[in-house]
C-alpha cells in the first residue's frame, strides 16, 4: 500500500491517512485480508461509520477513497456497485471567521519564533504545513513574495510577504543562519531534500538556500543514511502555542479544534484571486 501511494506521488500525509483506514477496514471484519472481502464488506464498513460512529460525511468520503485505492492499485481489481450504503449526511455550515480585534489578541498573546510563524499564516494565507515547510530559498524580499512548494494538491502557488513581516523575517533568518553555520562547523547542517534531489545534488543539503525558515531546535540523525541536521518545527508545538494564545484571549467563538489556518486580512476580491482561495478568510479546523 505504502509503495503504491508513494509510487504515484501521494503526500505523505495521505499514506498514513490512507493505510491508517485500511487497518481499521481489516480489523472491522476481523483481520480478513482485503483479497477475500468485496463490495458487501466495503458496504458493511462504510454504512458502520455513518451509522454506529457517526463520522462526517468527508470522513466517510476519505475511507471509501482509501478502499477504493487498495483494491484498484494494490490488488488490481475493481470495486463494483456498493449496493445500498448509507452515507453520511453533509450538513452545511458557516465557517467560523475571527474579527481583526480578535486575531491581535491571539497574536499578543504568542512571542518569538511562535509569534512570526502565526503571522507568516495570518498575513500570507498559508495553511500550516505549508509555513512549517518553507525554505530560505522560498522568501523573496525583493518582490515581497513568498513561494509554496508542493501544497495541497501538490499545487505551487505564489503569495504575498506582508511589509511588516519582512524586517521580523530578515533577523529571525540572520538567528537561523547563524545556528546553520555552527551546525556545518560541528559536522552537521544537513537537511532532507525532496524528489531525491539530495542524490543529483549531493553538496544541496548543506546549502543554505535549502534550510528551514523555521528549524526545530533539536538536532537529528537519519539511521539510514547517517545524515545529520536539522528538521522543521513539528506542527503540535504551534498548535499547542495558537490554542494556548486563543484560551489567554479570552475569545467566546474559538472553534473546537486547531486553527491551522488564521484567517487572511485581505478581503478584496483582487486579493482572494491572485493569492489564495476564499479559505484564507475563515477558520478552518484539523
Amino acid at each position: 500500500m505504502r509503495e503504491a501511494l508513494r509510487s504515484r506521488h501521494y503526500s505523505r500525509r495521505t499514506e498514513q491517512t490512507y493505510c491508517q483506514w485500511v487497518k481499521r477496514y481489516i480489523h472491522f471484519h476481523h483481520v480478513r485480508h482485503p483479497a477475500e472481502m468485496a463490495e458487501p464488506e466495503i458496504n458493511a464498513f462504510l454504512t458502520h461509520l455513518a451509522v454506529k460512529e457517526k463520522v462526517a460525511a468527508s470522513t466517510q468520503n476519505q475511507a471509501l477513497s482509501a478502499l477504493l485505492f487498495l483494491y484498484r492499485h494494490v490488488l488490481g481489481r475493481e470495486v463494483g456497485d456498493l449496493g445500498e450504503v448509507i452515507r453520511a449526511r453533509k450538513p452545511k455550515r458557516l465557517p467560523v471567521v475571527m474579527t481583526r480585534e480578535e486575531v491581535k489578541g491571539v497574536l499578543a498573546n504568542l512571542s518569538g519564533d511562535k509569534w512570526l510563524m502565526a503571522s507568516v499564516m495570518y498575513g500570507d494565507g498559508l495553511r500550516l504545513m505549508e509555513c512549517l515547510r518553507l525554505r530560505v530559498q522560498n522568501l523573496d524580499f525583493s518582490r515581497n513574495e513568498i513561494l509554496v512548494r508542493d501544497g495541497k494538491g501538490a499545487k505551487d502557488r505564489i503569495t504575498m510577504l506582508p511589509e511588516s513581516l519582512k524586517a521580523p523575517l530578515q533577523e529571525h533568518l540572520k538567528h537561523v543562519r547563524a545556528i546553520h553555520e555552527r551546525d556545518l562547523a560541528d559536522g552537521w547542517g544537513r537537511v532532507l531534500l525532496p524528489n531525491a534531489l539530495d542524490r543529483k545534488y549531493p553538496n544541496a543539503p548543506k546549502e543554505w538556500r535549502w534550510q528551514w525558515v523555521f528549524p526545530q531546535e533539536n538536532r537529528w540523525k537519519n539511521s539510514q543514511t547517517g545524515d545529520e541536521g536539522r528538521h522543521h518545527v513539528h506542527e503540535s508545538i504551534i498548535q499547542k502555542a495558537v490554542n494556548g494564545a486563543v484560551r489567554k484571549a479570552g475569545l467566546a467563538k474559538r472553534p473546537p479544534a486547531m486553527l491551522s489556518v488564521i484567517p487572511s486580512p485581505h478581503n478584496s476580491l483582487k486579493a482572494a484571486t491572485t493569492f489564495g482561495p476564499s479559505r484564507n478568510f475563515s477558520v478552518t479546523r484539523t
